[in-house]
C-alpha cells in the first residue's frame, strides 16, 4: 500500500494484513467524526424545516393581504340582458345595482381611398414639387413627392413615416388579378371624430400627363350627422353614442370606462329593440374563493406545527421514539400563538357593542377546531355575506389605513395601528411581518424577528460542527500517517529478522 507519505509496506515480513489493520484503526477513530456529521445533518434538516415553515407563513401572509383592503376584498359580477350589445367588466369600486344601456352608434376609424390607378409600383409623376397634404385631428401633414419614389407603395411608406404612425397607409387592389385597380387607402389610428383625416389635397401626377397616373381624391367633410358626403370617404370617424341610465354619452372609442364608477362597458353592437339591462351583484364565489385560500394557507401552517410538535415515545427510530425534528422548539409555539392572537384576540368591548354579529370570525362562520385548524360554515357565511357585505368586509379589511403614530422600529408600538379600524387580515399580516424582522433600504435585517434568530442559531451550530469536523479530519489524517510509519518500520524490522533467521538456518544446515 502507498500512503500519503509515500511509504510502501505489504505485510510479507510480519505475515500480518497491515493494510486491513490500518483501515480498521482509522475507521474506529472516524466514528466521532461520523457522529458529528450526523448531528450536522440533523441541524441542516432543522434549518430546512424552519425555512419551510417560513415559506408557509409567508404564503399565509399573502392570502391575508388579498383580504386586507376593501379594494381587494370586494369583487363583483356583471351581467347584461343582451350580451351581443356589450361586454361588462367591473373592479372593486363598483357598487351593487342595475343600469340601462341603449347603444345608438358605434365608434369608427376614419378611412379615405384615393381614386384607383392601374399600377402600384410605377412612379406616378416626373415632376418636382407635387404634394399630398391633410390634417389628422389638429395636426397638419404635408408630403412633398420625390418623382423617383412616387409609386403607390412608396407613397404609402412615406405617409406612415411623415405622420409618425398617426395614419396607416396601404395599397389595395379593388380590381381583378387580370385587370387590377389599385387604390391608396389612408386610415387614422385613432377612432372617433377627433381622429378624422380632413382637408385632403393631392396634385400628384396632375401637373404632367394626368390620366391613369393621377392620384385623385374628392374631399368633402362628413355632414352634421356623421355621414359621408364624399365617395372617397370609405368610413367616417365617428364617436360612439350610448344612452346610459337615460343620459346620452359620447366617447371616441367603443369603451365607456369612466361613466359608471367601477364599471367598464365595451359596446359591440347597436341596441336593436328597447334597451339592455346591466346588473351588478357582489361576486360571492370570488370572495369565498379568497376566504377558502386563506383558510387553506392557515391550516397548512397549523398542520406543519402540529406535525413537528408531536412526540410519541416507544415507537419508531433507534432511540425508541418518534417526533418532529423541531419538537419543543419555541419557534413553533411563537408562530402559533402570534397567528392565533391576531385573529382571535378581539377586544371584548368590540364584541359587546356588536349588534349585527360581525365582530369575530366565528360569528361569520369561520370556526376553529380542537387542533387549531379553521373551517368555513357555508350556510352561516353565505347568510352574513347576503345580509351585510360592508360589515363582513370591515371584519377582514382595514378601511382607514395603518398609522403607528410614528413609533420607531423595535418599540412596542411599531406594529400597532392607532386608527379606529384595524381589520383582522391587516393585524395578521403585521404580526407575520414582526416574525421576520425589519429590513433596511438595502434589504438587510436591522431588527431580527423570531425566524431570523432561530435561523442564525442553527447556522451557528452548523458552523461549529463544521469546525469540529475539520479539526478531527486533520487529526485523523495525521493519525493515519503515524500508523503507516509504524507498520512500515515493523515490516522493515520483521523483514530483517526473517533474513537473519534464514541465513543462520542455511549456515547450520551446511
Amino acid at each position: 500500500m502507498v500512503s500519503n507519505s509515500g511509504i510502501t509496506f505489504s505485510g510479507l515480513g510480519s505475515g500480518l494484513d497491515t493494510n486491513a489493520i490500518v483501515r480498521q484503526l482509522v475507521a474506529i477513530e472516524r466514528l466521532p467524526i461520523q457522529s458529528l456529521q450526523s448531528r450536522r445533518g440533523t441541524e441542516q434538516r432543522r434549518l430546512d424545516l424552519v425555512g419551510q415553515l417560513g415559506d408557509l407563513v409567508k404564503t399565509l401572509q399573502s392570502r391575508a393581504d388579498d383580504l386586507s383592503s376593501p379594494e381587494k376584498f370586494f369583487a363583483y359580477t356583471a351581467s347584461i340582458s343582451d350580451e351581443s350589445v356589450a361586454a361588462i367588466t367591473t373592479n372593486s369600486l363598483a357598487e351593487e345595482g342595475s343600469h340601462t344601456l341603449d347603444v345608438q352608434r358605434l365608434a369608427a376609424v376614419d378611412r379615405w381611398a384615393f381614386d384607383a390607378v392601374g399600377t402600384r409600383d410605377v412612379n406616378l409623376t416626373a415632376e418636382e414639387g407635387e404634394q399630398i397634404s391633410f390634417r389628422v385631428g389638429s395636426t397638419d401633414y404635408t408630403l412633398t413627392i420625390d418623382p423617383d419614389s412616387s409609386s403607390l407603395d412608396a407613397l404609402a411608406g412615406q405617409i406612415e413615416d411623415v405622420t409618425g404612425g398617426d395614419v396607416d397607409a396601404s395599397v389595395v387592389n379593388t380590381g381583378t388579378e387580370s385587370s387590377p385597380s389599385y387604390q391608396l387607402v389612408l386610415a387614422s389610428n385613432e377612432s372617433g371624430e377627433e381622429g378624422r383625416i380632413t382637408d385632403i389635397l393631392s396634385n400628384v401626377g396632375q401637373t404632367g400627363t394626368g390620366g391613369d397616373t393621377s392620384l385623385l381624391i374628392a374631399y368633402s367633410a362628413p355632414d352634421a350627422n356623421g355621414d359621408a358626403t364624399s365617395s372617397n370617404n370609405i368610413t367616417v370617424g365617428n364617436d360612439a353614442i350610448a344612452v346610459i341610465d337615460g343620459l346620452t354619452v359620447r366617447r371616441s372609442t367603443n369603451s365607456f370606462s369612466d361613466v359608471l364608477v367601477g364599471i367598464t362597458i365595451d359596446v359591440r353592437a347597436l341596441t336593436e329593440s328597447g334597451q339592455a339591462t346591466i346588473t351588478i351583484d357582489p361576486d360571492r364565489a370570488a370572495v369565498r374563493s379568497q376566504i377558502d385560500s386563506f383558510v387553506s394557507a392557515y391550516n397548512e401552517v397549523v398542520d406543519f406545527i402540529n406535525g413537528q410538535n408531536t412526540f410519541t415515545p416507544g415507537e419508531g427510530d433507534d432511540n425508541g421514539s418518534t417526533g418532529g425534528l423541531l419538537f419543543g422548539d419555541s419557534l413553533l409555539s411563537s408562530v402559533k400563538r402570534s397567528i392565533r392572537s391576531a385573529l382571535f384576540d378581539v377586544d371584548p368591548a368590540v364584541v359587546a357593542d356588536d349588534t349585527e354579529g360581525y365582530s369575530t370570525l366565528s360569528l361569520v362562520g369561520i370556526e376553529q377546531d380542537s387542533d387549531g385548524k379553521l373551517s368555513v360554515d357555508s350556510t352561516t357565511f353565505d347568510e352574513k355575506f347576503t345580509e351585510n357585505l360592508p360589515l363582513l368586509m370591515d371584519l377582514f379589511a382595514d378601511t382607514d389605513g395603518f398609522d403607528n403614530g410614528g413609533a420607531a422600529p423595535n418599540t412596542p408600538g411599531y406594529y400597532e395601528d392607532t386608527t379606529a379600524d384595524g381589520g383582522l387580515m391587516n393585524e395578521l399580516s403585521r404580526a407575520i411581518d414582526q416574525m421576520f424582522g425589519v429590513l433596511d433600504t438595502d434589504g438587510d435585517v436591522t431588527i431580527q424577528g423570531i425566524f431570523d434568530v432561530r435561523e442564525d442559531a442553527i447556522e451557528a451550530a452548523i458552523e461549529r460542527y463544521d469546525d469540529q469536523i475539520t479539526r478531527r479530519e486533520d487529526r485523523l489524517a495525521s493519525y493515519e500517517e503515524t500508523l503507516i510509519l509504524r507498520f512500515a518500520r515493523l515490516e522493515e524490522l520483521m523483514g530483517g529478522l526473517n533474513a537473519q533467521g534464514a541465513a543462520l538456518a542455511n549456515t547450520l544446515g551446511g
